[in-house]
């Protein structure tokens, strides 16, 4: 038994003076050391506010990795006295928050309470996200959730609602050298990089802080007697993947970031957002549907041309493969950012759409029917119909809505592009309708 002891003892003292990462080492101890995030702990943040007037809710904190989530809520279960206990998602089950739960009721009835943080919380189902609220309620635990993913779509209605949801921010660069500082700073030597490596390497973190500080780390071990340059760094380091998750919020948020850019008439930030999606491994046919829906949505009549650039350009793409397939995909990105924007027939075709379901089964006029029977020519069918290419101009000006509604306008087409020519049609027919009614 003595042996075992020592052998434990052994086994602390082992650890306690273990190497410790240099993120660990330089985990924040209060909340004012927190770097970044001041739009949530400032003192007129929803964390600020929350610690002055003793008053701490439920929290989810939805944001990249690499910002703090974890720390935050260490320092506010510190700050709070509250006992922490941490769980992850990916490996926690039933049993195991069974048994998290009990615990913090042993907890409780003797006085202390129990923060609760939940990494990945969206990793849970619905079943065991609805197990969280009951122990919400009654006080047993104050949960705190992190999760990357829009809470929105991954979370219950019910767990949200009896949460506050808190954005946190990906570090800027400005944050990310103030880390880059106190690592230094912790490690007693400076970074060997000039100027432009030093904002390379904090570049390639992606305003992911503990990223930025492996990557310290490895710098740091670097035996140079010299400053390395942006390519020698570059050699040496793999630059950090961009976030992004195809099947994710990060998915719909550059795409949206792409088609808002082409509606707004800007291809360098249309082509940026392009690339920033190839290079999150987006399936260049996804985007070449979505170039098409450009085409159809926000160009439509104005320039004709842009649906058949596009549908070439996914042909071509189709032809080619990668990479030369992309640039003709990224061509026809330049072309709808540079091409008149109308959505004059989008307008037109939700206009119609709305009427079509107000009016129900309302039949159309006798006189455009056809009547391929005697009874149908009795009924009046076709009857009274003119030819149009026998009119004046090949134009009648008949009515063609059913003959209980009255006449719709739905396309009006804006004076630019192609559709200032359209306008004149419509406006010249316009006139005759109103001259053959009236003759």
């Amino acid at each position: 038994m003595a042996d075992l002891f020592d052998s434990e003892l052994a086994s602390r003292d082992a650890a306690s003076t273990a190497p410790r990462p240099l993120a660990d080492r330089l985990r924040p101890k209060t909340l004012q050391e927190v770097i970044g995030q001041d739009q949530v702990l400032g003192p007129e943040g929803p964390l600020g506010v929350m610690l002055s007037s003793g008053s701490l809710s439920s929290l989810v904190f939805w944001g990249p990795p690499g910002v703090g989530k974890t720390t935050i809520a260490r320092l506010l279960a510190d700050q709070t006295d509250l006992a922490f206990v941490q769980i992850s998602a990916i490996f926690t089950g039933v049993p195991d928050l069974k048994k998290v739960f009990e615990a913090a009721k042993i907890r409780r009835q003797n006085g202390q309470g129990t923060l609760l943080f939940v990494d990945e919380i969206h990793r849970f189902n619905k079943a065991q996200q609805d197990g969280f609220l009951p122990f919400m309620e009654d006080g047993t635990i104050l949960l705190v959730g992190a999760t990357t993913e829009n809470p929105s779509f991954e979370l219950n209605a019910a767990l949200l609602s009896r949460s506050q949801v808190l954005v946190l921010n990906r570090l800027d660069l400005a944050e990310l050298e103030r880390l880059t500082q106190r690592a230094e700073k912790e490690l007693d030597r400076q970074m060997p990089l000039t100027g432009a490596a030093r904002e390379a390497l904090l570049e390639m973190a992606d305003g992911d802080g503990r990223a930025l500080l492996n990557l310290i780390e490895q710098v740091a071990a670097w035996k140079t007697d010299k400053k390395l340059d942006t390519d020698a760094l570059t050699t040496r380091l793999m630059r950090r993947a961009a976030k992004y998750d195809k099947g994710g919020e990060e998915h719909y948020n550059l795409i949206s970031a792409l088609h808002k850019s082409v509606r707004g008439s800007d291809p360098d930030a249309a082509l940026y957002w392009y690339a920033r999606m190839l290079t999150g491994g987006e399936d260049p046919r996804f985007l070449a549907r979505r170039l098409v829906r450009m085409a159809v949505e926000d160009i439509g009549l104005a320039d004709p041309q842009a649906q058949t650039v596009c549908l070439h350009a996914w042909e071509t793409y189709e032809r080619l493969g990668s990479p030369e397939g992309e640039l003709a995909l990224a061509q026809s990105v330049i072309y709808l950012a540079l091409a008149p924007k109308s959505n004059g027939g989008y307008v037109a075709y939700k206009a119609a759409m709305a009427a079509a379901k107000k009016t129900g089964s309302e039949p159309p006029p006798k006189h455009i029917l056809n009547a391929p029977t005697s009874l149908m020519k009795d009924q009046g069918y076709g009857d009274g119909y003119a030819y149009d290419h026998d009119a004046e101009d090949g134009f009648s000006g008949q009515n063609y809505f059913p003959d209980t509604m009255k006449r719709g306008v739905y396309y009006m087409p804006p004076e630019r592009g192609f559709e200032r020519e359209l306008k004149k049609r419509v406006d010249y027919f316009a006139k005759l309708r109103v001259k053959r009614q009236n003759g």
